[in-house]
């Protein structure tokens, strides 16, 4: 409010703090409304969120979904409401957990599929002296 009781414009003072002509118009009705308290931070309107705990859950998913019981370590939503639930006492419905995954900035992940009997020595092994063999190579073009 300073930067407009010094006789500055609108216009200069959004500028000047990289926001919009409505929001400084706003801020100076609420100060001259209400003073500086008018101008704190108000709470989001809305019901609070019911799962508060999300460092928690985020150690527990941390561990792997077999620390939780289950054959693989792939987290599927259903899994994760149902950590939800045991832990929290909070019951989701599995396609609403997405909502608190992206709270928490995880992403959704398809695993990769591949087969069992897979040899990571031999794929190596084929790779650097059977397909560098195999594999086209370049050839000069020669003008001339």
């Amino acid at each position: 409010m300073s930067l407009l009781k010094a006789g500055k414009t609108y216009q200069s003072v959004a500028a000047t703090l990289s926001a919009s002509i409505s929001s400084v118009v706003r801020w100076a009705q609420d100060f001259r409304n209400g003073g500086a308290a008018a101008l704190r931070p108000k709470p989001a309107p809305g019901r609070p969120p019911r799962l508060s705990q999300k460092r928690k859950l985020l150690r527990l998913l941390a561990h792997g979904a077999g620390a939780a019981g289950y054959s693989t370590q792939l987290w599927t939503l259903p899994r994760i409401a149902k950590l939800i639930e045991k832990h929290f006492g909070i019951l989701y419905h599995p396609g609403h957990v997405w909502r608190v995954m992206l709270g928490l900035k995880w992403t959704w992940q398809k695993p990769e599929r591949r087969a069992i009997q897979r040899d990571e020595k031999a794929i190596a092994h084929w790779k650097k002296h059977e397909w560098a063999s195999i594999k086209k190579r370049r050839f000069r073009v020669q003008h001339g």
